[in-house]
């Protein structure tokens, strides 16, 4: 079950996701997912769940000028990071709940959305959203984690938290990030969403870098919701988890730079 902790991407965390996990986990993909944009050459192209922009700046780069760009996401604080770091020509930025998309029916060609499908509490329902605001022969595109096994970082952490605070584990990062890993389950999701062309679902898999043990467990441990579960553990939990989570790192990866798989379903499907 989802709580409202879940989706809580507040105080110092938008500043951390940007530096931390975008570079160490969302870069390559908004690499992919801009390059399988571009394939499509859309006129108007609306991203939900946008977070600080990791996709919107390769989308600014990988389309013409010409192509109009919505960008959104239901934190307005990680919109905040995200304008903020700019663009390298201006695109819109408006908060908006994907559940309830504040746009006309028919309004864009191309909806992308970059590893925020795991979060929205109703999926058919965000789906037919998508859908409602799509074109006629538009195409929806976006990713999600695959399971925790196929993602060596959050995998490590998440099993060190789960021995340090046996009593209570953090559950974030198998419950959402890496909780909707299941294509068959999308698919259902798709249709209910009244989807009726299969989509084309691919796995894609990257290593992924850092120059320290230390800059992953900060990264999962303070950049993500799995934060609050920490800190509701006391007043010393988020400094111990961090802690324990490097010297799982180390263990697991080395002492020096760090790298590990991580890997993804990328998901199209055509309206």
């Amino acid at each position: 079950m989802m709580s409202s902790s879940d989706t809580a991407f507040a105080g110092s965390i938008p500043e951390l996701y940007e530096r931390y996990l975008v570079p160490l986990i969302f870069a390559p993909y908004a690499t992919d997912l801009a390059a399988r944009a571009r394939r499509h050459q859309p006129s108007d192209v609306l991203e939900i769940a946008a977070g600080t922009g990791a996709v919107t700046r390769r989308l600014v780069d990988d389309l013409p000028p010409s192509t109009r760009i919505v960008s959104t996401d239901l934190n307005q604080a990680m919109l905040d990071v995200a304008s903020r770091r700019g663009t390298a020509r201006p695109v819109t930025w408006q908060r908006a709940d994907a559940m309830a998309l504040p746009f006309a029916d028919a309004s864009f060609d191309l909806v992308v959305c970059q590893f925020g499908a795991m979060f929205f509490p109703d999926r058919p329902k965000a789906y037919a959203e998508v859908r409602r605001v799509l074109r006629p022969g538009g195409r929806f595109l976006f990713n999600v984690w695959d399971t925790l096994d196929e993602n060596d970082f959050p995998r490590v952490v998440l099993e060190a938290l789960r021995q340090q605070f046996a009593a209570q584990p953090p559950t974030f990062m198998q419950r959402i990030p890496h909780g909707y890993a299941d294509p068959d389950v999308i698919r259902r999701d798709l249709i209910a969403g009244g989807f009726r062309h299969s989509p084309e679902i691919v796995s894609v898999g990257a290593p992924s870098y850092a120059d320290s043990a230390q800059l992953v467990a900060i990264a999962f441990c303070q950049a993500t919701p799995m934060r609050a579960e920490i800190e509701a553990l006391g007043s010393e939990a988020l400094d111990t988890a961090t802690r324990v989570a490097e010297d799982a790192l180390i263990e697991e990866f080395g002492a020096g730079p760090v790298t590990g798989r991580i890997r993804a379903h990328v998901i199209e499907v055509r309206l």
